[in-house]
């Protein structure tokens, strides 16, 4: 997965993120829905991050793996 490609899919569900908080309060599964999307987000944050931090440092972003929901979410630093 290219950074634009990741790009272009943190893009879309941004959109939809905006989308669902505009009717969140309408139905239970928008709230799960919106849950999941932010989730997701975190997630591909972490991969683009960790992309450009092996490209600066020389090494492949290609390597960078995504992490998942439980790593990402309670990351301490």
């Amino acid at each position: 997965m290219s950074d634009k490609s990741i790009q272009d899919h943190i893009n879309a569900l941004i959109e939809e993120e905006h989308q669902l908080r505009s009717g969140a309060a309408a139905a239970p599964e928008q709230a799960t829905r919106l849950k999941h999307v932010e989730e997701e987000l975190d997630q591909c944050w972490d991969l683009l991050r960790q992309r450009r931090a092996k490209r600066e440092f020389g090494r492949d972003p290609d390597s960078a793996q995504e992490r998942d929901i439980g790593t990402v979410e309670n990351y301490t630093g």
